[in-house]
This record gives C-alpha cells, structure tokens and sequence, in this order.
C-alpha cells in the first residue's frame, strides 16, 4: 500500500501528468468533431438519398 500511495505522489508530482490531462483533453475535442462532422454527412447523405428515391419511386 505504501508502495502505491509513493507512485500516485510520483504520479501527481511529475510533469506527465498534466501532459496526460492535455492529451486526454485534446483527444475528448477530437472525438465530439469527429463525431460532429460524421453525424453531418450521415444526415447529408440521408437526404440525396431519400431525394434519389423519390425520383426513382414512380407516381402510384
């Protein structure tokens, strides 16, 4: 147990910590605009495809 409480002081006192938090932080930000820009073509592509079958589905 003391062994774990001196690599978290370690951990917390060293200068890759906060390059983690950073790294982390920029990763979160790459994951919503992926995810933003996937969602927008997906509902992009949804409507050329909705108008390609309303031109291909004949007049009942």
């Amino acid at each position: 147990m003391k062994n774990f409480v001196s690599s978290v002081k370690r951990f917390l006192t060293s200068e890759d910590g906060p390059t983690a938090v950073e790294y982390a932080v920029m990763m979160a930000l790459i994951i919503v605009v992926v995810i933003g820009t996937v969602t927008s073509i997906g509902t992009n592509a949804d409507a050329q495809f909705q108008k390609v079958n309303t031109a291909l589905t004949p007049a009942s």
